[in-house]
């Protein structure tokens, strides 16, 4: 039995995922071991315990299971890891999930006294902890929240473009006042303050967006949401610019009562701000009209990163990302709907960016070139030691509302795409990636493989995929310390 606990780790994570793919409940399944062994058949609780890692089997009762989904009882253990434990679910974004076990460990009420001090200790502020929680909820549900989709619609009646005097009457609708203030709006931490709201209807505005229309209907549309979704009860942090700076040194580490939900409200009334400005179904029949053009943004009255953000929401395709950079190296906000690898994150700087992404590459472009930097299209092959990846994105060197520099950058997986359309995906990442090998990093894409994607693009109604068929693909590196380049970067 000692030797049964040692290397029985993962055996309820095993039972519960062998039970589910075979569509049994707990009650079927000691129903099951009745009919197997009436004397010594488990009872529900004690399965159910047996799956969280509360209990672990006998070894007669192993034998009862293992007879039942007719595996050697060995399976069950932990020198036995075949790939097919889990059962199927949904594609999701982001990384792939692991099993917690013993399960009991990862209560709510062991992890609320845990998390503090891991915060603590690690150096992570709350902040930072909040906004990796919300962006792995919103990979796992590829950007799909049809509450607050829903919400918005309701609010502007589908209208698009509104204009500022529209949202105006909206907040006026809603009982919010608008005030201004005037300079930078410095806060005790010294971030520049755009917006903020005062219980129960006031927004006050820094005095800088008035010459900003688009900026100006993004933050009064964020208030908007805080007053429909919460009742404008004033529990949301100011709207403000966050710059590596600031995240470094303007916040303590570990966790404030506050922190989880203040943040988890400024997602929520920040995705209502892009569905209030951009409806999903009038703005994905836009974005297929504009072939998903960033520079149409113009046309509806918002900002580039708006119409990025909307993109991974609203298209039926799922395999998106987003970044928003700020240097050296620091990225304020991230989503992966298609799960690729970082080689940063937004809770520390990256020290030694792999330069070949086209977000480092525009990053390190000095003030004047930013002013006549477009858009970069950039199609990318990445082995992350599973499997070749290849990836197309559309990059843009810009100013926020306080005129600081950042990149903006969007991008899809092209692989299920390629599959989708009966393509042999691999086969042509395979063709990309030799390219770029013989070439020492970057190299022309094969006619046959580009003809491919383009087909794809076509299919997508994405413009800038076919654009970046141009100019060479680059391999770029899952983490910045593995170059696979020969010879590798500087």
């Amino acid at each position: 039995m000692a030797g049964l606990i040692r290397q029985g780790h993962f055996l309820g994570a095993k039972l519960r995922a062998l039970r589910k793919r075979n569509g049994f409940t707990l009650d079927e399944l000691s129903a099951r071991c009745i009919q197997m062994d009436a004397d010594g058949a488990p009872s529900v609780s004690y399965l159910s315990m047996v799956e969280t890692g509360k209990r672990m089997p006998s070894a007669a009762t192993l034998d009862i299971l293992a007879a039942i989904f007719s595996k050697p009882a060995r399976w069950f253990l932990d020198e036995n890891t075949e790939a097919d434990v889990a059962p199927a679910q949904r594609e999701r974004g982001g990384l792939e999930a692991m099993p917690l076990e013993p399960a009991f460990l990862f209560s709510q009420e062991l992890l609320q006294n845990a998390l503090p001090e891991l915060l603590t200790q690690t150096g992570t502020t709350g902040r930072q902890f909040a906004q990796l929680l919300i962006r792995v909820w919103q990979e796992t549900r590829h950007n799909n929240f049809p509450d607050i989709e829903r919400a918005a619609e309701q609010c502007g009646q589908r209208q698009m473009p509104l204009t500022l005097d529209a949202v105006l009457e909206i907040c006026k609708r809603h009982s919010l006042d608008v005030e201004w203030f005037d300079g930078d709006g410095h806060k005790p931490s010294g971030a520049p303050v755009r917006s903020r709201f005062e219980a129960p209807g006031t927004v006050l505005i820094n005095k800088r967006l008035r010459r900003q229309e688009e900026r100006l209907k993004y933050e009064l549309a964020f208030f908007i949401g805080h007053k429909i979704l919460h009742n404008g009860d004033g529990m949301i942090s100011p709207h403000r610019v966050q710059s590596a700076e600031v995240e470094s040194s303007g916040s303590a580490a570990g966790m404030g009562a506050q922190d989880v939900l203040h943040a988890w409200r400024d997602f929520e009334c920040s995705f209502f701000a892009g569905a209030l400005l951009c409806p999903r179904t009038p703005f994905r029949r836009f974005l297929i009209r504009e072939a998903h053009s960033v520079g149409a943004c113009r046309k509806v009255g918002v900002t580039p990163a708006l119409v990025m953000r909307r993109m991974t929401a609203v298209s039926p395709y799922r395999h998106w990302h987003f970044f928003d950079a700020y240097a050296p190296g620091y990225l304020r906000a991230v989503y992966r709907g298609n799960g690729i690898p970082l080689p940063w994150g937004n809770m520390s700087l990256v020290s030694d960016p792999c330069p070949r992404w086209a977000v480092f590459r525009l990053l390190h472009q000095t003030n004047e070139a930013a002013s006549a930097q477009r858009p970069r299209s950039q199609i990318s092959v990445m082995d992350d030691g599973k499997r070749a990846r290849l990836y197309c994105c559309h990059s843009l060197l810009t100013r926020d509302a306080l005129d600081e520099l950042h990149v903006l950058s969007v991008g899809v997986d092209l692989l299920p795409a390629l599959d989708a359309q009966g393509f042999a995906g691999e086969d042509i990442v395979t063709a990309v990636a030799e390219s770029c090998r013989r070439g020492g990093g970057d190299g022309v894409i094969p006619a046959e493989a580009a003809a491919a994607i383009r087909a794809a693009s076509q299919v997508l109604t994405i413009s800038w995929i076919a654009e970046a068929l141009n100019t060479k693909a680059s391999v770029i590196c899952p983490r910045s310390g593995a170059c696979p380049r020969h010879p590798p970067c500087a």
